[in-house]
């Protein structure tokens, strides 16, 4: 290649790689062994630039080494580095790589639960931290110059987004940030929201995966591709479904529709065998049977995702009943050791609670489950062990796929739909995406693999649409909230805190779509200026005489429809007086002429009790059943009713009238006929009524206006009207564009100005002044931070203990799986039992106050009602209660526990700063903490 450059060119190459030499990025490339992607080597390049970079690329495509050139950068400046992360598990690994790198003594951890070394000058935390620090205005902060922002797409999640816009807003203009994120559809959007508030901000987008990714359908005993071959599989390519696919597909539908003949109902011989052979082709193979099948082709270690927690643990229960072992008796050695290393501060009586062994014997055969509902120690030696090849599949929910490294040589689905806490769900693509992105070990493996089980009613093409659409957008989940606003008024008055919240990215993308519907009302009132000049009439105002003709137009319009609704009600009152017998003429519809009623369709008495269960006769007005002179037994609506109707006679029904038979119909509409024929029975011609218009004085007083105008006169007059009208449409479809742009203008501050209203009549604010309380609101961050403070104010937890005080703040975090419990909760006796009591009645009344603020819990903001769920387990176990009593009392996976035990202790924590100095609240908070952080929860070193 050399040989082929001019002397200049040599000349210059050199030049390049000298400089090259000189920058942060030539050294930091020499701490790996393996050489830079092209996205990186640009994305690090803007850094040392001074540029802010947002990095969206495929999961595993390894983003993260931009963030940890920032980490490089600030050392080799002398300044500090934030590494943020959306969950702990993610925050504990990444401070495990950062120790190995750079030493334990640069390297702090900052989590609710952990602080580790909080003030080196490289500190991971999760992103609520660094945003608490933002509102203290923490001395932290001090010589900051770089934060990385991992997982940055979190944004979208509608219950912690919006933390991550308060730190990109709040943070110091000097400070660069690095912005990290899946490869979503609107990344240039997000990135010129962020060169609006942070300045100049790069965007490096890379849609390649290093590692090739497979699309498979596992269908009975064969693997099918999802796509033919040799497609291309460049971004935006169209790749067609594998024609096999697409056939076995329709083969299983005609199957379902087609199962029995016409004739006898009974599915004939040859369909029958032609179904045996198709089962024995298609079936949902088991799990066992994929393992099995993925460890015969070589594409394990696999992660199986299954949406339900019980569903992974009997997925470990069922490979282990079927004799399942995809590890040598070496590797089982290794993994008893290194589990029997990692869980030997664990007494052996919560060993036994927390099914240990049972876990063992499924890591020691290579196989294990990973969800939420895990004890977090045990998830951690999950990953671990499936990180170095020890464990080869993994039953795991899709908790799963959110950062935490853990990739492998193929992803199974069980299923597209998944329960998503209020409905089952498609997956989305963007859900498909991050959880099949795991496929693939960069440096490990040539390429990864997705698999998707056949489901009975499979669709192919639904599939390859997920597979084939990479990207998804990025929403704005962000919502002012209490704690937010008294920090951001302490800090900038009211005033200034309005104008920062308008620069979210909420209110940036709300302001965007307005822009295409600005441009819609631009161009409709140029074309309502051309209408007006064509509806110019020169015998006087047009528009005046349109709107004369309209009030007309509208006022018969009324009188119609009051009518209508009269004749209405007048043929439902007739309806209901019919009786079984009555002979009647259905004057119109389907089966109009003579019939007998059967039954007159009317609930009898009307009562409360039949009104939920003949609900669609009040909903539609009386539906009679009627035997027609054709001899059809009908159910009728009022539609067949335009008009009254009378009994013309009447005749009994006799007992023994069967509906279902032919002859009973026969012999019934044959009487019926002979008692109308021989009563002279006719239908009665109903007389036309005189219309309302005629005597109502407003349409006689328009009309007589209308004659008097001089453009009634004009030659031109219809012609004229034909372009109001037209000038009438667009003006109307103007207002409504109109209202829809003030409808998304000025939300977030409108939502703003209302919590600020809500707290100033609470006094926590007064003008742009935070009051006393209003400050110690400012240190309780949460859903239920206003419920917190109250509480404190009006000392509803004073003459509480440990114990107690530890229920009662459980039901500020607490939030039961299950929405619609059958059982109210247990709760603790006595005080505490009050104290709850109480702390739902504050909460009432903050609701009420709510609505009358119009402070919508449906949108985002606002103060959910208190769960009381976790007050017993938490009671429990901070008065010294064992694992196995706590457990079994509460009815909860270990993992739950421990989660919601830390989430807990973080509030309790929340609750001793904001407590008074001399307060007993404050003292039982610490206490009842201590408390809480024993046994499981205190050896858990993951939240």
């Amino acid at each position: 290649m050399n040989d082929e450059m001019s002397p200049a060119e040599r000349y210059a190459a050199s030049r390049l790689r000298a400089a090259e030499q000189v920058t942060a990025l030539a050294g930091f490339r020499e701490l790996y062994d393996f050489g830079l992607d092209p996205f990186q080597i640009e994305a690090c390049q803007a850094l040392e630039a001074g540029k802010g970079v947002l990095v969206a690329a495929p999961t595993g495509s390894g983003k993260t080494i931009v963030g940890e050139f920032a980490v490089h950068l600030a050392l080799r400046e002398g300044r500090k580095c934030f590494y943020t992360t959306p969950i702990k598990a993610l925050s504990n690994q990444k401070f495990t790589d950062l120790v190995k790198r750079y030493g334990a003594e640069r390297v702090g951890l900052l989590t609710g639960d952990n602080s580790v070394n909080g003030d080196a000058p490289i500190v991971v935390m999760t992103t609520e931290v660094l945003r608490n620090m933002l509102y203290a205005g923490s001395q932290a902060l001090d010589g900051l110059g770089y934060v990385v922002m991992d997982e940055v797409h979190y944004l979208s999640d509608r219950f912690r987004g919006a933390v991550w816009e308060e730190v990109i807003i709040h943070l110091p203009q000097s400070v660069t940030l690095v912005s990290l994120s899946a490869t979503v559809s609107n990344a240039e959007e997000f990135g010129d929201w962020l060169d609006t508030v942070r300045g100049d901000t790069q965007v490096i987008v890379s849609e390649h995966r290093p590692v090739p990714l497979w699309q498979h359908v596992l269908a009975g005993r064969r693997m099918h591709d999802l796509f033919e071959e040799e497609q291309g599989t460049g971004p935006g390519t169209q790749r067609a479904v594998n024609p096999d696919l697409v056939r076995l597909a329709r083969m299983e539908n005609q199957r379902a529709f087609n199962g029995r003949d016409r004739r006898g109902g009974k599915m004939r011989e040859a369909d029958r065998e032609r179904e045996r052979r198709q089962q024995r082709r298609i079936w949902t193979p088991s799990r066992v049977e994929v393992i099995e099948r993925l460890d015969a082709e070589g594409l394990l270690p696999a992660i199986t995702f299954i949406f339900s927690r019980a569903g992974c643990e009997s997925a470990v229960q069922q490979c282990l009943y079927a004799g399942l072992r995809l590890n040598n008796d070496e590797n089982r050695a290794k993994v008893r050791a290194i589990v029997e290393e990692r869980t030997k501060s664990i007494p052996d009586e919560d060993l036994n609670v927390l099914g240990y062994f049972e876990w063992l014997e499924g890591l020691e055969r290579g196989i294990a489950a990973h969800h939420a509902g895990m004890l977090p120690t045990f998830k951690e030696v999950v990953e671990e062990l499936f990180v170095k090849g020890l464990v080869k599949a993994v039953f795991a929910t899709e908790t799963l796929a959110l950062g935490i490294n853990m990739p492998a040589r193929s992803v199974v689905l069980e299923k597209l739909v998944k329960w998503n806490g209020e409905t089952h769900a498609d997956v989305t693509p963007g859900e498909y995406t991050q959880l099949t992105g795991r496929a693939g070990r960069r440096g490990i493996d040539v390429e990864g693999h997705a698999v998707v089980l056949w489901q009975r009613g499979f669709d192919p093409a639904h599939l390859a649409g997920l597979a084939g659409t990479r990207t998804y957008p990025l929403r704005s989940s962000f919502k002012p909230s209490y704690n937010m606003a008294v920090n951001l008024v302490g800090q900038f008055g009211r005033h200034r805190s309005r104008e920062l919240l308008e620069t979210s990215f909420a209110q940036f993308q709300a302001d965007r779509s307005v822009v295409g519907i600005s441009r819609q009302v631009q161009r409709n009132e140029e074309g309502l200026e051309g209408y007006r000049s064509s509806m110019t009439c020169h015998l006087g105002d047009f528009d005046e005489y349109m709107s004369l003709r309209r009030q007309l137009k509208d006022r018969e319009a009324e009188l119609s429809r009051q009518g209508a609704n009269q004749r209405r009600a007048a043929a439902a009152d007739a309806l209901e007086k019919l009786r079984p017998g009555d002979i009647i003429h259905v004057p119109a519809g389907k089966f109009a002429g003579l019939a007998l009623v059967l039954d007159p369709g009317v609930p009898a008495g009307r009562s409360p009790a039949h009104h939920n269960r003949h609900d669609q006769f009040h909903h539609d007005g009386p539906r009679p059943l009627v035997l027609t002179a054709e001899r059809q037994v009908k159910r009728l609506a009022q539609i067949d009713f335009p008009v009254p109707v009378e009994a013309l006679d009447r005749m009994r029904i006799p007992k023994s009238f069967n509906p279902r038979s032919p002859q009973s119909r026969r012999d019934l509409a044959s009487a019926m006929r002979s008692k109308a024929g021989t009563a002279g029975i006719a239908p009665q011609r109903q007389r036309r009524q005189r219309s309302a218009a005629a005597d109502d004085t407003e349409i006689a007083r328009l009309r007589t206006e209308i004659r008097a105008h001089p453009c009634h006169g004009c030659d031109d007059r219809e012609d004229h009207a034909r372009w109001a009208e037209r000038y009438q449409r667009l003006q109307r479809d103007t207002k409504q564009l109109e209202r829809r742009i003030e409808g998304r203008t000025n939300t977030i501050a409108r939502t703003f100005d209302r919590i600020c209203a809500l707290l100033t009549d609470l006094g926590y604010l007064k003008g742009d002044q935070v009051t006393a309380d209003g400050r110690r609101l400012a240190r309780l961050y949460g859903e239920l931070d206003l419920l917190a403070s109250e509480c404190l104010r009006d000392g509803v937890w004073d003459g509480l203990g440990p114990a107690d005080l530890a229920a009662c703040a459980s039901a500020l975090v607490y939030e039961s799986r299950s929405a619609d419990d059958a059982l109210p909760p247990r709760l603790p006796s006595g005080n505490a039992k009050q104290a709850l009591g109480e702390m739902v009645r504050i909460w009432g009344r903050l609701d009420a106050l709510e609505e009358d603020h119009r402070i919508n819990q449906a949108e985002g903001v606002g103060q959910r009602e208190p769960d009381l769920g976790f007050a017993w387990a938490a009671h429990r176990w901070a008065s010294g209660h064992g694992l196995d009593a706590v457990l079994r009392d509460a009815d909860m996976p270990a993992g739950d526990f421990v989660r919601w035990t830390k989430q807990l202790i973080d509030v309790l924590g929340q609750i001793a700063d904001a407590a008074p100095d001399a307060s007993p609240v404050r003292r039982n908070a610490r206490k009842a903490v201590d408390g809480l952080l024993r046994g499981v929860v205190a050896y858990s070193s993951v939240g």
